[in-house]
């Protein structure tokens, strides 16, 4: 027993351990993908917390009862009705408000980019630089919102900053908008979260998110 526990215990810190790297979202770096990764950990605690429930109700029945579960009522009413409809609509009322703090908002600070997928590259436009477009290296100003629009040439792809914020299709023929805000200045990798094809497993890009001078850097390199 002392053995499984101390190989339970080693593996999930290796697990843990393994998810520290640039696609992970248990290491957010912006307040969308914060949102994103404190919704997985509460639902990770509770979950656990009401397993460990069940599981002292049920043996404390079986004690109690010398071996046959009783209380019926309480079984079915309380904790096959109340107790799951109590715990799901918490969650659904955190999640409501999670995501509303994850839905794009109109700000004199926004800077917006274009995001086009296709086989097998990401190209990306600026607002405040018509006519630029870099492929597979999106350039954003960290500390600042970056409302994002997604498009596709061909078929569905998704595009994914796992450290930035959550995944959004991109469809033919649409555009869908994603916020997203880097912190710190950094490198943060992204990828299509869509199977489109055989390929699709090197679908990635990079996002450079730059400090006030980086960016004014850029925006005048480009501008040249």
């Amino acid at each position: 027993m002392r053995l499984l526990k101390v190989t339970g215990v080693g593996t999930t810190l290796l697990l843990l351990a393994g998810c520290e790297d640039s696609l992970s979202t248990l290491h957010p770096g912006g307040p969308a993908a914060d949102a994103i990764a404190t919704i997985w950990w509460v639902m990770l605690v509770a979950s656990c917390l009401i397993f460990a429930l069940v599981m002292a109700l049920l043996a404390l029945s079986f004690r109690r009862s010398g071996g046959e579960g009783g209380g019926e009522k309480v079984w079915l009413a309380g904790l096959g009705l109340a107790f799951p409809m109590a715990v799901l609509a918490a969650l659904l009322v955190y999640g409501l408000v999670i995501g509303e703090r994850l839905i794009p908002r109109e700000g004199a600070d926004v800077v917006t980019v274009g995001a086009e997928g296709r086989q097998w590259e990401w190209r990306f436009t600026y607002a405040d630089l018509p006519g630029l477009v870099t492929q597979r290296v999106l350039h954003i100003p960290a500390g600042t919102p970056v409302d994002v629009q997604i498009t596709s040439a061909d078929v569905i792809h998704s595009f994914w900053v796992p450290r930035l914020a959550g995944k959004l299709d991109a469809i033919p023929g649409h555009v869908n908008v994603l916020r997203i805000e880097a912190w710190e200045p950094g490198e943060f990798e992204g990828l299509s979260a869509e199977y489109s094809g055989p390929g699709y497993l090197d679908h990635r890009f990079t996002v450079i998110a730059h400090d006030p001078q980086g960016w004014a850097d850029f925006l005048q390199g480009a501008a040249e």
